[in-house]
């Protein structure tokens, strides 16, 4: 849909700015991300119905510049309209950070994602070709080996304590993050450093995970730091010294008479641990919280492993991993009704288009059989669709059916403890115990 073409007809525009004060809303909020999942869709399902581009500030940031404030994007056919026009919904003055950022930090740490063509186009043709299907094949057999590797040490870490074990560190967490490391050919000395500093980057300024709450900027910058330097030194390495792996296809693969610079290789590396580690991690955590609060789609699955193409989208839908993606737009124009201004930024909340009623039937109720299930759970149409979806699809799917065989008596036993970030729909703890009362 053009923005000449989104006017409904008939429609009269919406007042720009319009906020959500008179609602008792406030996004910017850092404590309502710390809501329990329906409480949040509850606002979303309201602002979806009478404030669907309502306007808030910029949240306050030590170190960074608030600028001008954000329109909230929660219908499913707004952001789409806006995801498949890039031209006039720019990514490249930030697709992750509300507040304006340098430029160069900006593709430090966006990389692809607050890209936009040629350059995004360049580097997107050069990463895609070395996700060659050898390459691809290669890390979807090793995810076989360490979900086991994974499942067996959680066992053996219940067994030999009080039968406890914390879901996200210990299943959640160590299987992305060493699918990850063995794609890209990370020696194991560094994996933990690889996690604690991924932990830092998608903290969203959550003090329990930043050193200086008063200062997350600087622990951002050199979390960033630190990780670039780990994957240039490993791409010089590869470079005399190649391996089957991602970081030696990276540094050698060329398309067109270019290569990725060792610092666009780093770039990528910290988008991989974004969109790959992360993603997947609180798909896992989360999706094993659903199916604990909803027994009868657990038994289901279990009894019919047929379901898991569409059980593994609905959990995709229903967590919504990345809350939100930041646009800005170029020109003035006009979409579905509301008009804007060359400037304004939109927040792409992902989590709002899934469950919005115009799409979804029932939005609200977590049905493994879901089909279609159309979610922008891995970004919506247009240029910026997760490169890693299929690699993502297919950790989820070996998971949760060896969790299903290998750890059957699992049990959460207590409440989560939630990300305090907006970016992030994460969990820093999930209780549970393994052999029931042992």
């Amino acid at each position: 849909m053009s923005v000449d073409a989104a006017a409904t007809q008939g429609t009269v525009p919406l007042p720009r700015r319009a906020g959500a004060e008179d609602l008792g809303i406030d996004l910017s909020d850092r404590d309502f991300w710390l809501l329990p999942p329906a409480e949040r869709h509850a606002v979303f399902d309201r602002l979806r119905e009478v404030r669907p581009f309502a306007f808030f500030a910029e949240p306050e940031i030590p170190n960074l510049e608030s600028g001008p404030g954000y329109h909230a994007v929660t219908r499913y056919a707004d952001l789409e309209a806006i995801s498949c026009q890039p031209a006039v919904f720019c990514s490249g003055k930030g697709a992750v950070s509300i507040q304006d950022i340098p430029a160069d930090l900006n593709d430090f740490y966006g990389s692809l994602i607050s890209m936009d063509d040629p350059r995004h186009a360049r580097i997107r043709r050069i990463v895609s070709k070395t996700f060659s299907p050898r390459m691809l094949e290669r890390v979807v057999g090793s995810v076989e080996s360490i979900v086991d590797e994974v499942l067996a040490e959680a066992r053996w870490k219940a067994a030999a304590g009080d039968g406890t074990i914390d879901v996200v560190a210990d299943l959640a967490a160590p299987i992305p993050l060493r699918v990850i490391c063995d794609m890209m050919g990370i020696p194991a000395e560094d994996r933990a450093m690889v996690l604690a500093k991924s932990n830092v980057i998608l903290s969203g300024g959550d003090p329990e995970l930043v050193e200086d709450a008063d200062d997350p900027l600087t622990g951002l910058l050199m979390a960033g730091i630190e990780l670039a330097g780990l994957m240039e030194r490993l791409a010089a390495e590869r470079v005399g010294n190649p391996r089957d792996d991602l970081t030696t296809a990276l540094v050698t693969t060329e398309v067109d008479g270019e290569r990725l610079s060792h610092q666009e290789i780093a770039s990528f590396f910290i988008l991989l641990l974004v969109a790959g580690n992360e993603t997947t991690r609180n798909a896992i955590s989360q999706g094993l919280l659903a199916l604990q609060e909803h027994p009868e789609q657990r038994a289901r699955w279990v009894a019919e492993p047929e379901l898991t193409r569409t059980a593994v989208e609905e959990i995709v839908r229903w967590t919504s991993p990345i809350t939100w993606m930041r646009r800005t737009a170029t020109q003035d124009g006009e979409l579905n009704g509301y008009r804007f201004a060359a400037g304004d930024k939109f927040l792409l909340f992902y989590a709002a288009a899934n469950r919005d009623p115009a799409v979804f039937a029932e939005p609200h109720r977590f049905d493994l059989a879901r089909d279609p299930n159309p979610h922008v759970g891995f970004g919506s149409k247009g240029p910026h669709f997760c490169l890693g979806a299929h690699l993502a699809r297919r950790e989820l799917a070996v998971t949760f059916r060896k969790v299903f065989e290998q750890l059957p008596d699992l049990e959460i036993t207590g409440p989560p403890a939630r990300l305090r970030s907006s970016f992030v729909n994460g969990l820093k703890r999930l209780p549970a115990r393994l052999g029931g009362d042992a």
